[in-house]
């Protein structure tokens, strides 16, 4: 990694430093509120375009030059590393991930094998393309935590109360436990080859752990969690560690081996840090739907967020969630240069 990568923003604040402005990057910020996203996509399937090496670069960088941020997250999904390996599943516009065949028996755990190098060969080859274009500016990888590819796989889809998740959770442990352990391999397997093709940080999403007790966390998902994160912990990158509806789960989730902790917006960011505890950096937490206000509201919201992370030791600015759809990018591009020159009223 050059020295000028390492002492990128964003870098620094993942390592608790303080940069001289405050990094930001969006999750979901390449995509769907960009209508160059929309043009390029034109009749390509989603994960089609996941594994098309031309596409992904071009993705990636379209939110890099329009709104300058800190960070690229590489563009890709949660299930593309299940597909690489030949999981039946799609990604149905409207609906989301759907698996051909949910997991509901042990004998089902064998089409999880690892994940080879060949697999992905166009996605990393995607990421070590995308690090030549970045220059200075740091790549994301990312991967679904255990928790959420396998309530995907369990419940078949999309799930409003993951009942189906539950049910197996509680009433066959054994299988649960076998079927998370596969996915942690898989989730370690995917961001080691991207960070070996060149990414300098990774993030580790786990969408639907916020549908967790705090005691059924720790002991049915945060040991799988914790086998992702020690998997990678040798490459001396950041490690995000990022959900949504976790208030209660935060500290939990950092223990699990994270650098650098997502909170959503429920949570006040200098709560939030009393709630991870010392020792880590927190990335957050805009209402994506505060960027449908009128500008003035956005940026007092945004000095908001600035002011409560800095009682973090570091801080990467960003929202709660994702960019929403229907989101003008001029709103991203005007929140991005408000927040590179925010300074506080006494400084």
């Amino acid at each position: 990694m050059t020295s000028t990568l390492t002492d990128s923003a964003f870098l620094q604040a993942c390592r608790g430093e303080r940069p001289a402005h405050t990094p930001v990057w969006f999750m979901r910020q390449a995509g769907r509120s960009l209508p160059e996203y929309l043009k390029i996509r034109e009749g390509t399937a989603m994960l089609d375009s996941c594994f098309r090496t031309d596409m992904v670069v071009e993705i990636t960088m379209q939110p890099v030059r329009r709104h300058g941020v800190d960070a690229a997250i590489f563009f890709s999904d949660i299930v593309v590393p299940l597909k690489a390996i030949g999981v039946d599943l799609d990604i149905v516009p409207g609906t989301g991930p759907v698996v051909a065949e949910p997991i509901r028996s042990a004998d089902q755990l064998a089409q999880f094998r690892d994940v080879e190098p060949d697999d992905v060969r166009t996605i990393t080859d995607a990421v070590t393309a995308l690090v030549g274009e970045l220059g200075s500016t740091p790549l994301i990888g990312f991967a679904g935590a255990p928790f959420t590819l396998a309530s995907y796989l369990v419940e078949g889809g999309p799930s409003r109360d993951h009942r189906l998740t539950k049910q197996l959770m509680y009433s066959d442990p054994e299988l649960w436990h076998a079927l998370l352990g596969r996915m942690a391999v898989i989730a370690g397997q995917f961001l080691r080859m991207q960070v070996e093709a060149g990414a300098s940080a990774i993030q580790l999403f786990d969408s639907w752990a916020g549908h967790l007790s705090l005691a059924d966390y720790e002991t049915y998902v945060k040991p799988h969690s914790t086998a992702v994160l020690e998997s990678v912990a040798d490459l001396g990158v950041p490690r995000i560690h990022f959900g949504v509806g976790t208030g209660e789960l935060l500290h939990a989730m950092g223990d699990a081996g994270a650098d650098v902790v997502g909170v959503d917006w429920r949570v006040p960011l200098d709560e939030a840090v009393k709630r991870i505890g010392p020792g880590k950096a927190v990335q957050g937490n805009l209402d994506p739907t505060t960027l449908f206000a009128p500008t003035e509201f956005v940026h007092a919201r945004a000095a908001e967020v600035i002011e409560a992370g800095r009682a973090a030791e570091g801080h990467v600015f960003n929202l709660g969630h994702g960019v929403l759809p229907a989101t003008d990018p001029d709103s991203l591009t005007r929140l991005v240069d408000f927040v590179h020159s925010y300074e506080p009223a006494d400084a």
